[in-house]
């Protein structure tokens, strides 16, 4: 009886970070290709990179709209979204490609603030050459999660967490 108990409540927590991951369907992520290891340091690394690629509001928010109704969301009110970059621009997800972007829940255990803190971290570990470019865009679309409980919540780049990629 303990066993099934525990296994109920394992299945309910997995639920629960999965409805907070994008759904890998429509959401699988998706990458810049001219962004490589070779060339980090005169693209992404340089301050001020994502401003010079990010997309315009309008178009985020038009797809933002689209994508709630994809996704099913029983919330439709887009200010409880944040249309998120899943492998973030600043390690060298790509901008537009819808691949890359879904309605992140604002309110949730696992919300857009959460990322944000792991999107730094993880940034300056790339331009730090702490992590390859590759498994760090890896790490983000498959799982942010988990990457964030090993980088930041008691990971050792505890430091970085609290900065902002521009």
């Amino acid at each position: 009886m303990k066993l099934i108990a525990s296994a109920i409540a394992l299945i309910i927590s997995l639920s629960a970070l999965a409805s907070d991951l994008p759904d890998p369907a429509l959401t699988p992520g998706a990458i810049d290709p001219s962004i490589t290891q070779a060339n980090i340091q005169t693209t992404i690394c340089v301050k001020g990179y994502t401003k010079t690629v990010r997309p315009p509001a309008g178009y985020t928010n038009k797809l933002k709209k689209k994508q709630i109704r994809e996704y099913g969301y029983d919330d439709t009110n887009p200010k409880h979204y944040e249309e998120d970059h899943l492998i973030p621009l600043s390690i060298g997800g790509n901008p537009r490609d819808p691949r890359n972007l879904w309605p992140e829940p604002r309110k949730s255990e696992w919300s857009a603030l959460k990322k944000d803190q792991l999107e730094f971290a993880i940034y300056k570990m790339v331009c730090e050459n702490e992590i390859m470019l590759k498994d760090a865009q890896d790490q983000m679309s498959s799982d942010w999660i988990v990457a964030y409980k090993k980088y930041v919540h008691g990971g050792k780049h505890h430091g970085y967490k609290f900065g902002h990629v521009d």
